[in-house]
């Protein structure tokens, strides 16, 4: 019997770095294979498209990025 573990998606950090540019993160793509991916603001938003066609789930923490949101 095959047991499947979900585990909780972490919040993103100032050690999460964007692997496009080494921004910090605040966009979490997870694939159907399990990868993740992690953008910055700007490439999440450019590559938006096809993140939402191909990822099986999507954190998105941008709305950080808005001057007077509690910070995490």
């Amino acid at each position: 019997m095959t047991e499947n573990v979900v585990l909780d998606t972490a919040p993103l950090n100032a050690l999460d770095r964007c692997d496009r540019c080494g921004a910090q993160a605040y966009v979490r793509a997870v694939m159907s294979n399990g990868f993740e991916l992690l953008f910055c603001a700007h490439h999440a938003k450019k590559y938006q498209e096809g993140l939402t066609a191909s990822a099986k789930r999507i954190q998105d923490e941008t709305d950080r990025l808005i001057e007077g949101s509690p910070a995490r």
